[in-house]
């Protein structure tokens, strides 16, 4: 899990937001519209992204279309620890 967070978020463009999605998702299930709306990003970045994470089994979809609620997937929930440590490097790192 460890490498996968750090090439999804440290290694490959995009693992800023990617990193605010798994961040915001932590918190509470959102929609991709309402990620959009709290991230401050274009809906379609949010789908590409949402679709990234989904592939590499770091969320998991419920729902039968638009209003699909997403959510962490289990294994990520257990190594969220892992998570924020890399988060908080990326974060320090880019903030220079």
């Amino acid at each position: 899990m460890r490498k996968l967070l750090w090439y999804l978020i440290a290694g490959t463009k995009g693992g800023i937001n990617r990193a605010r999605i798994i961040h915001t998702l932590n918190a509470r299930p959102y929609n991709a519209n309402q990620l959009s709306e709290r991230l401050d990003l274009d809906y379609k970045t949010i789908q590409h992204h949402i679709k990234v994470l989904k592939e590499n089994h770091l969320i998991t979809e419920e729902g039968n279309g638009y209003g699909n609620i997403f959510f962490l997937d289990g294994s990520l929930q257990k190594e969220y620890e892992t998570f924020e440590q890399i988060w908080a490097l990326v974060k320090k790192e880019n903030d220079n």
